[in-house]
């Protein structure tokens, strides 16, 4: 694990309604670091601020209040043109409901990215196969998404999150709608990622079990961090774990 710091938040602060009667407020001073390489889950449960607080590492949402810091480049001030170079260059998205583009091959979605960051059109192909490939999805390039599997559908998505070769993968519930198999093979693929390419992985999840495989565990409740575990001491990665393996899978069972 690097020792730069990726993600830098101080007393990050998200209301809606701003001034209004019915003004709500999201976040509550959420302070958080997030180290290069490291595998981080952030868990809460339905309603504690997961969602809004991956929005806003995400660059898909601006704080009311307070400092982010996102490769030492300040989000909060950030231009709308410069987010999006930010979420399409340096963020993988992977998402519970696979956002891939509907009626457009498995490559052409996995192209995307690159087309947005202005990759040539022969590189774009070359990288997309390789990426499809590697998430085992070499077999369905040519498929389109209602030709594939809840399971192929999130390996592709995958495979898209890496196309840029961002610094972060920002994964939110990604095993959500899979059934348990599945579920432990996208798992398994973002070990890999983590293992063998060093990629920063923040994992939102309400599962204690999928949080459990990670290096550090976040908690998060009404806005507001309550707890933070640090397992870096537990280097091993959890699939060898038959145990935890079946834990994961009785919940995925629950969950899917």
């Amino acid at each position: 694990m690097g020792t730069k710091t990726v993600i830098e938040m101080h007393n990050i602060v998200k209301k809606f309604y701003i001034g209004q009667p019915n003004e709500l407020q999201i976040l509550n001073e959420i302070s958080l670091t997030v180290k290069e390489g490291e595998f981080v889950a952030i868990v809460g449960q339905s309603g504690s601020g997961k969602s809004t607080l991956m929005n806003i590492i995400g660059a898909l949402d601006k704080p009311t209040s307070g400092e982010y810091l996102l490769e030492g480049l300040n989000i909060s001030q950030a231009k709308d043109g410069e987010l999006s170079k930010i979420r399409n260059e340096k963020i993988g998205f992977v998402f519970q409901t696979f956002n891939l583009i509907p009626r457009t091959s498995a490559l052409k979605n996995v192209e995307l990215p690159m087309l947005y960051a202005g990759v040539p059109r022969g590189e774009r192909t070359r990288r997309a196969k390789e990426l499809l490939k590697m998430v085992g999805m070499e077999e369905r390039m040519h498929h389109q998404p209602n030709e594939l599997s809840g399971g192929q559908k999130q390996r592709v998505a995958i495979a898209r999150a890496m196309a840029n070769n961002p610094s972060i993968i920002l994964a939110d519930e990604p095993t959500g709608a899979l059934d348990s198999a599945t579920g432990r093979l996208v798992m398994d693929l973002f070990h890999t990622l983590h293992r063998e390419q060093g990629k920063t992985i923040v994992l939102i999840t309400h599962s204690p079990e999928l949080a459990s495989e990670t290096q550090r565990i976040v908690t998060i409740s009404d806005g507001r961090i309550i707890k933070e575990e640090n397992k870096e001491e537990q280097k091993e990665a959890p699939q060898t774990n038959q145990k935890g393996k079946q834990a994961v899978e009785t919940a995925e069972k629950k969950v899917g």
